[in-house]
């Protein structure tokens, strides 16, 4: 017997087959629709067991039948607003579809839509990047004759069947392209947040908040019907057109956060958080040049340090090895990681970066002449770890006798000159004494 999740796969495995992997193709996505159970336990209070259920998310017409008769479909029919086109040029498995109910808490106004029925049963869909790209929000209305209950929540919303079809329609869409901005210091950073009603002129209130370390800061409101603006950061121009886009124009560490981008149109409201990280790579030197020349037996303090970065962590990693073999990737010798390398402590600088060094103590030796000598210095702004190297020239110190032989051969040239000199003053003088 097949279950219900093995045939969901064998129907995914054969679209993938058929080369229709792209999302505006494939005419469903499979979802998982996230229900509530609410109970009251012995002491009063209400207890929620969320319960996950198998559910689809189909695209077509009304009457349509379900891919997936065992399974609950949400049906989206034709609308001004269609979710495949947010996530267009993304292929269905790089996809997470959830579902859940929404609660209008009580709020029950008529859709401003042609052809709207008095009630509406609301759902959020979310459809996320695994890779973190985007994340996109979409309200479902599910219109309906009967006046829900006068207190519409978590308690009193009707059971939903498996194999049950919903057919619904997308009355609005959140859509952010940044969910996670890593950014450098004195950047520029445009914080994305689009949005998209299925009906024009809606009384829209857009808002950004900024939260760090559990306090909120207000950062801009609008109100499409009153005009009433707060703040800045956003054009008003691209506002009209659904773009409440969040502009920083100069990063700072003070800038860090979850940046909440919420747009609110009775009876319905959606957030989408924007986590904005600030990373400075590390600025790297050492206090030798490319090649460090000594003599046998010689010392010299090598310090690597790494400058203006940020966070905090970072690893200095000192290594020596044949440079000959640097290059070779195959048959190469490993570079052998130096023991005796010592950390100064954390410099704070006054823009909140840090910095701090490794350093060692070099004994010159006529055996690690030739060597090459490496630090590496890692941190999470970075690639690929930063390298900074010098080769190392030892030479071998002349002997005291040779000292002796050269001071003692310079000597006897000082005493032979003078020798010389004095003789042929000596002759200078007879010849002038002799008679004609």
């Amino acid at each position: 017997m097949i279950t219900m999740g093995l045939r969901l796969k064998i129907l995914i495995y054969f679209y993938m087959c058929t080369g229709l992997q792209s999302v505006h193709q494939i005419p469903w996505l499979p979802c998982q629709f996230t229900d509530e159970h609410v109970s009251v336990n012995n002491e009063g209070y209400f207890d929620t067991q969320l319960i996950h259920r198998e559910a689809m998310l189909q695209f077509g017409q009304k009457g349509d039948a379900p891919v997936n008769p065992n399974a609950i479909t949400f049906l989206l029919t034709g609308s001004k607003l269609d979710l495949r086109r947010y996530v267009e040029g993304v292929k269905a498995e790089e996809l997470e579809c959830g579902l859940r109910r929404y609660s209008t808490e009580g709020i029950h106004v008529r859709w401003p839509v042609q052809g709207a029925q008095g009630y509406n049963r609301w759902f959020s869909c979310t459809l996320k990047h695994t890779k973190g790209r985007f994340t996109v929000t979409g309200f479902l209305r599910l219109p309906s004759n009967q006046p829900p209950p006068d207190q519409q929540d978590y308690r009193s919303w009707p059971a939903i069947v498996d194999g049950e079809i919903l057919t619904t329609t997308v009355a609005m869409v959140l859509k952010t392209q940044s969910p996670s901005v890593k950014a450098s210091l004195s950047s520029q950073q445009k914080l994305h947040c689009q949005f998209e009603l299925d009906h024009r002129g809606p009384n829209v209130t857009v808002e950004w908040l900024r939260q760090h370390r559990g306090e909120r800061t207000k950062l801009f409101s609008h109100t499409s019907r009153s005009g009433q603006t707060q703040g800045n950061g956003v054009g008003l121009k691209a506002l009209a057109g659904g773009d409440a886009s969040y502009s920083l124009p100069f990063t700072k560490l003070s800038s860090e956060g979850t940046y909440i981008c919420s747009v609110s149109v009775i009876p319905l409201f959606a957030s989408v958080d924007i986590n904005l990280q600030i990373e400075e790579p590390p600025r790297v030197s050492l206090n030798v040049g490319p090649t460090l020349l000594l003599q046998e037996g010689g010392e010299q303090k090598v310090v690597c340090e790494a400058e203006n970065y940020y966070p905090l962590d970072v690893e200095i990693v000192w290594y020596e090895q044949d440079p000959a073999m640097s290059g070779q990737r195959v048959g190469a010798t490993l570079p052998k990681v130096l023991p005796n390398v010592l950390l100064s402590s954390h410099k704070h600088n006054q823009d909140m970066t840090y910095t701090v060094s490794a350093f060692f103590y070099l004994q010159a030796s006529l055996k690690a002449s030739g060597r090459q000598f490496t630090c590496s210095v890692s941190h999470q702004s970075l690639r690929m770890p930063i390298r900074k190297s010098f080769i190392l020239n030892v030479e071998e110190p002349a002997s005291w006798m040779l000292y002796l032989s050269v001071c003692f051969f310079v000597f006897l040239l000082v005493i032979l000159a003078t020798m010389l000199f004095h003789l042929h003053s000596v002759k200078k003088k007879l010849a002038q004494k002799k008679p004609y």
